[in-house]
């Protein structure tokens, strides 16, 4: 059976540079990575290259509830693509697509078996846009 291809997407007004270095670094990971105020990512660890690792820890901020996310790298090209095999063999890829003064950025992944698609794709939605949010917001 043929996994479900879940997209997401948003446009922020950075370059593509600034984008990749909040979305890869830890210092800015934990800054953005939950999908509403009442979580948060007390720790992310990443190494964006081929065979590299990507790490961050989501929690509920009540402590009622967390999940570890694990990923290895099967492509990197910086500043434009990341593609990686989650721990439980999903494939992700984002892009990051330069548009004038903006950067698309761009997930395809494979749904799970355990939580609505629709749900999922609300989860991943809402932590690309506090991406977004974070990004503008720090230009640091």
């Amino acid at each position: 059976m043929k996994a479900i291809q879940i997209t997401i997407d948003v446009t922020v007004t950075q370059s593509p540079e600034i984008v990749w270095d909040h979305y890869t670094n830890p210092k800015h990971i934990v800054n953005w990575n939950f999908a509403s105020d009442d979580w948060h990512c007390p720790k992310a660890e990443n190494n964006p290259i081929v065979g590299g690792t990507y790490f961050s820890r989501m929690e509920a901020k009540d402590g009622s509830f967390g999940f570890d996310f694990k990923a290895v790298y099967d492509e990197v090209i910086p500043n434009e693509k990341l593609i990686y095999t989650l721990q439980d063999g999903r494939k992700v890829t984002t892009l990051f697509e330069k548009t004038g003064n903006t950067t698309n950025v761009i997930t395809v992944f494979e749904a799970e078996n355990q939580n609505p698609v629709d749900m999922q794709k609300a989860g991943w939605q809402a932590i690309l846009n506090n991406f977004k949010t974070y990004v503008e917001g720090n230009k640091s």
